[in-house]
C-alpha cells in the first residue's frame, strides 16, 4: 500500500503562505533564523488546520450541511505528505488531536440534559434524541476531516499510513497523552468498519501469479524471510498455499498474507517446511493431504496494526481450504515465540540477585550446565543465550532441552498481561479459539529463530467444532485450553519454581 503522493510539497506549501519565492537549499541555518523557520511551520500548520478540519455543524443541521469543498481535505493531505522528518508529521498530528477533538462544554451539556430526562418521567423518543444529541457531541471534530479524506481517491490508503506514523511516533515519544492514544482509538474504529469482511478480497497467489506480486509477497513476508526466487517458488508451489486480503479500495494490493502447508502431520519444525526441497512433481497425491499448518501470518500495513484481519484471514482460508480438499481435518498453526528469549534473560537477571538456590533449573542440570561451559550456571546462561553459538554444541542442545522447554511453557501459558497471554501470538490464537497443543524443540534453527526464541516454535490447534466456545471461555474468564504436553511441563516449571 503505497502513501498519496503530495501535489504540493509542505515546504511548497509553507512558503506560498509566507509569499516566499523558492531558494536552492544554501548552507545550514543559524540557531536564530532555524527558530523562525520552525515558528513558521507551526503557524502554518494552524492556518492549514483551521482551514481543513471542518466546523461541527448544529445538531439540527448535521444532515443539511454540505460538505466541506475537496480541495480542502486534499491541502491536508499535501502539507502532510511533504513533511519529510517524523518529527514534523508527529506534531502536525498531535496539533489535530489536542485543538480538533472533543468539544467538552457541550458534551457537559448534553449529559446534563440526559441526566434530568432520566429523573422525572418522559417520552421515551424525547430521552432517545437526548441521547443521541450527546453521542453526536462525543465524535471529536477530526473524525470528519478523516471521513472527507477517505473519499478522495488513495484517502482510506492515505490514513492507513498516517495511523501507522502516528503508533511510530507514539513509540519514539515523539507524541504521548491522552488525546493521541483518543485519536489512535478513532481511527481504529473507523478501520474496523470500512475493512471489515465484507470489503476484502481473498486471492490466492502461485508461481504463475505476475512477478510484481510475487516480489510484494516476498518482501512483505514477516516471519521467514523468503531467501531466493527458489524458495518463494517452493512457498506457492505444490502442498502449499498462499492468500492474502485486498481492500476494494485497493484491489490486488495485499494487507495481510497467510502461507499453509498441506502436510500429513501437525508438522514440528519450521525447516521441514521450508527449507525442504521441492516435489519433483508439480500433481499433489490428495489423499496423504490431512493436515493444513498456518506457518506464516504477516500484516503489511502497520496502519491496520489491532484491526481483525488476522481471524477474519484464517476463517476464510480454512474454508477455502475445506472446498479444495473435503476430507482434510486437522488444522493447526506452527507459530514462533517472539519475546521468549528477551523474557528469560530478564529472568536470568533478576535471579542472579538471588545467592540462593536456582530457582529454575534442578540441581542435575546446573552441575551439567557448570561442567559443560565451566562457570556458574546463572551468568553462562545469560552469556549464551544471548548469541546463537550454542546451538552449535550437542552437548548444550541435550542438556538445555529440558529446562527451555519448562521454561517456554510457563511464558506461553503463565505469563500474563492483563489476565491475558502475554505473547502476543499465543494471545492472538487463543482469541481465535485455538489450543495450545505443543511446544517444539529445535523447531527453528535459523539466526532468527535461534536469537529470538531459543529455537522453539509452537503449534496452537483449531478444533473447528471449539473454537467458538474456546473462545468465550478465553475472552470471558481468561482461562487458558492447552494440551497434556504443555501442562505437563507446566506443572514441572511450577514444582521447581516460586514464580
Amino acid at each position: 500500500m503505497r502513501v498519496l503522493r503530495p501535489t504540493v510539497s509542505a515546504g511548497r506549501l509553507l512558503l506560498l503562505w509566507l509569499r516566499l519565492p523558492l531558494r536552492p537549499p544554501g548552507p545550514r541555518l543559524s540557531s536564530g533564523r532555524a527558530a523562525a523557520a520552525a515558528g513558521a511551520l507551526e503557524r502554518a500548520m494552524d492556518e492549514l488546520l483551521h482551514r481543513a478540519v471542518p466546523a461541527m455543524p448544529a445538531y439540527g443541521l448535521r444532515e443539511k450541511t454540505p460538505a466541506p469543498a475537496e480541495n480542502q481535505c486534499a491541502d491536508f493531505v499535501s502539507f502532510y505528505g511533504g513533511l519529510a522528518e517524523a518529527a514534523d508529521r508527529a506534531e502536525l498530528l498531535g496539533r489535530l488531536a489536542r485543538g480538533f477533538g472533543v468539544d467538552h462544554g457541550q458534551v457537559a451539556e448534553q449529559s446534563a440534559a440526559v441526566l434530568q430526562l432520566l429523573q422525572q418521567p418522559r417520552d421515551a423518543a424525547v430521552l432517545l434524541q437526548a441521547e443521541d444529541r450527546l453521542r453526536y457531541a462525543l465524535v471529536p471534530r477530526y473524525r470528519s476531516l478523516f471521513h472527507h479524506i477517505s473519499k478522495l481517491d488513495g484517502g482510506v490508503r492515505f490514513l492507513v499510513q498516517l495511523r501507522a506514523d502516528l503508533l511510530e511516533a507514539q513509540a519514539l515519544k515523539l507524541m504521548e497523552g491522552p488525546h493521541v492514544r483518543e485519536m489512535n482509538g478513532v481511527l481504529k474504529s473507523m478501520f474496523s468498519e470500512w475493512f471489515s469482511s465484507g470489503f476484502l478480497n481473498l486471492e490466492r497467489v502461485t508461481w504463475r501469479s505476475p512477478c510484481e506480486m510475487l516480489q510484494n509477497i516476498s518482501e512483505a513476508e514477516a516471519v521467514h524471510p523468503v531467501k531466493n526466487w527458489a524458495d518463494m517458488k517452493r512457498r506457492v508451489g505444490p502442498y502449499r498455499r498462499c492468500y492474502f486480503f485486498s481492500h476494494c479500495s485497493t484491489p490486488g494490493e495485499p494487507l495481510i498474507i497467510l502461507h499453509v502447508a498441506l502436510t500429513s502431520e501437525i508438522s514440528s519444525s519450521i525447516q521441514t517446511i521450508i527449507v525442504k526441497e521441492s516435489p519433483t512433481s508439480e500433481t499433489e497425491e490428495r489423499d496423504k493431504i490431512t493436515t493444513a499448518v498456518l506457518y506464516s501470518l504477516s500484516l503489511t500495513q502497520q496502519g491496520l496494526q489491532g484491526v481483525e484481519l488476522g481471524a477474519f484471514l484464517i476463517k476464510r482460508v480454512v474454508k477455502e481450504l475445506q472446498k479444495e480438499f473435503p476430507h482434510l481435518g486437522t488444522f493447526a498453526s506452527l507459530s514462533p515465540i517472539p519475546g521468549f528469549t528477551k523474557w528469560l534473560l530478564g529472568l536470568l537477571k533478576s535471579k542472579a540477585k538471588d545467592h540462593g538456590r536456582n530457582e529454575l533449573l534442578t540441581d542435575s542440570e546446573c552441575k551439567e550446565i557448570s561442567k559443560i561451559t565451566g562457570g556458574p550456571v546463572n551468568e553462562t546462561l545469560k552469556t549464551i543465550l544471548s548469541s546463537s553459538e550454542w546451538a552449535q554444541s550437542e552437548q548444550l542442545v541435550r542438556v538445555l532441552q529440558a529446562p527451555l522447554m519448562r521454561l517456554c511453557a510457563w511464558y506461553l501459558y503463565g505469563e500474563k498481561h492483563r489476565g491475558y497471554a502475554l505473547n502476543p501470538v499465543a494471545n492472538f490464537h487463543l482469541q481465535n479459539g485455538a489450543v495450545m497443543w505443543r511446544i517444539n524443540w529445535m523447531a527453528d534453527v535459523s539466526l532468527k529463530g535461534i536469537t529470538g526464541s531459543c529455537g522453539l516454535m509452537v503449534n496452537y490447534r483449531y478444533f473447528l467444532e471449539d473454537t467458538a466456545s474456546n473462545r468465550t471461555t478465553y475472552l470471558s474468564s481468561k482461562s487458558i485450553k492447552a494440551s497434556e504436553q504443555v501442562l505437563s511441563l507446566v506443572a514441572q516449571f511450577q514444582k521447581n519454581s516460586k514464580l
